[in-house]
């Protein structure tokens, strides 16, 4: 399945290449919202709040009302966690919170899948250069997203994994690496990282794994093989 994504930073859509330096940028938020209304599923990444630089809230909730969403970006806390469902989103991504002191974080991990629900957290383990990246991706960790799953999986429904190495510049993503995640576990999982084409994301589907999309869309390249029309 593709699930799009909407990244949002100072009220407007963006894509970013590695994270860092703006690609496009479209305060017209509400007419990708329509354009992604056909999609069972949306993610929508607060940029803003991922960063502390403030957030975005008002618009998720707006989001929320129109679209079937994933949150993620802040979700530092149960009681931001608790915010963002109430918001309207079905589930929370979680990412640099589930990881303290170099390891996983599991008692954190354990009272936010006991306070919202287990099946309402999704676990983003990001990687790059084959270790686990937090922190806007600015800090590695010694481990990998393999051992990072295998100790988080007790306390989400869902893992979403990001080949940080292929995010934004649309050469295509690490299928073995995605792959080595999925194996490592029983949750679902989606991919995320450079999904370009119709053809990665049909493999990925074949084995149960849902990809995220973000720039391929926004640019066009996936839209002679996706409707993106209401």
């Amino acid at each position: 399945m593709l699930i799009p994504s909407i990244d949002l930073q100072g009220g407007a859509v963006v894509q970013l290449i590695q994270g860092e330096r703006l690609a496009i940028r479209d305060d017209d938020v509400f007419r990708w919202v329509r354009r992604f209304s056909r999609f069972p599923k949306v993610q929508v990444i607060d940029l803003d709040a991922a960063t502390g630089v403030g957030d975005n809230l008002a618009l998720v909730r707006q989001i929320a009302a129109s679209l079937t969403c994933r949150v993620g970006g802040g979700i530092r806390t149960i009681e931001r966690a608790r915010e963002v469902l109430a918001a309207g989103a079905r589930q929370i991504i979680a990412g640099s919170s589930l990881f303290k002191d170099g390891q996983p974080d599991l008692a954190f991990a354990k009272a936010l899948a006991d306070d919202v629900g287990i099946d309402r957290v999704i676990a983003a383990v990001d990687s790059r250069g084959g270790q686990v990246v937090i922190h806007g991706w600015k800090t590695t960790l010694k481990l990998t997203a393999v051992q990072a799953v295998h100790a988080l999986e007790p306390y989400c429904g869902e893992f979403l994994y990001t080949h940080v190495d292929t995010e934004g510049l649309m050469g295509g993503t690490d299928m073995e690496a995605i792959r080595a995640v999925a194996r490592a576990t029983t949750r679902r999982v989606t991919a995320a990282g450079g999904i370009t084409t119709q053809q990665e994301i049909d493999e990925l589907d074949a084995l149960g794994i849902d990809s995220v999309v973000g720039m391929a869309l926004y640019t066009g390249k996936l839209a002679g093989t996706v409707n993106l029309e209401p």
